[in-house]
């Protein structure tokens, strides 16, 4: 069973990509709100978040291009259903 991702018995979840892209935004708003501290902690802190951002952009094109590959074989599932590939 899945928390967030769409599947055959939540058909109301969320794409991977989709879930990714509202945690890059929040990591966004909340390194503008530490961006002026100059303390080493909070560059600390700055550094490592511009590198997690990073690699959630990624995962995100990663996401949105196995999306691709699934809708482009099996069509869309964006409302749930039997998985398109693997077990059910």
């Amino acid at each position: 069973m899945t928390h967030f991702l769409v599947t055959e018995d939540r058909p109301d979840g969320y794409r991977l990509e989709d879930i990714l892209g509202i945690i890059r935004n929040d990591m966004l708003t909340r390194a503008l709100k530490i961006a002026e501290d100059k303390r080493p902690e909070a560059q600390h802190v700055m550094r490592n978040n511009m590198k997690i951002l990073g690699l959630i952009s990624e995962a995100i094109t990663l996401a949105e291009d196995s999306t691709r590959v699934l809708d482009k074989a099996f069509g869309s599932n964006a409302k749930g259903g039997p998985p398109r590939i693997g077990k059910p």
